[in-house]
């Protein structure tokens, strides 16, 4: 049950960043409620989370994962570019998560 509340967390938090982008410097109000309630479940659920698994490993996929979607919405709905460096920073990241997730004891 842990890891699907990481997963959950993982789209709120991918929700509030984008959120946070439409909120435009949090003057638009609607967007920076949801910014507000979807960062609250996504450390709420992250809390949960971290009764089962080490914190190191819950951020660095919370984080990591987060990262990823986002450079992928930033890309789709807001029609930021990512160049080749921001590229392959980003497949490093979901390396670096597979590793964790396939030889980590701790997970």
């Amino acid at each position: 049950m842990h890891w699907l509340y990481l997963g959950v967390a993982i789209l709120f938090e991918t929700i509030g960043t984008t959120a946070l982008k439409a909120s435009d410097g949090m003057t638009r109000a609607l967007p920076a409620l949801v910014v507000v309630l979807a960062y609250a479940l996504s450390f709420w659920l992250l809390a949960i989370v971290l009764r089962v698994i080490p914190v190191g490993v819950a951020y660095a996929i919370w984080s990591g994962l987060g990262i990823c979607f986002i450079a992928l919405i930033g890309w789709f709905v807001f029609g930021q570019r990512l160049d080749a460096p921001a590229l392959l920073g980003i497949g490093l990241i979901i390396a670096g998560i597979v590793v964790i997730n396939i030889f980590s004891a701790k997970v």
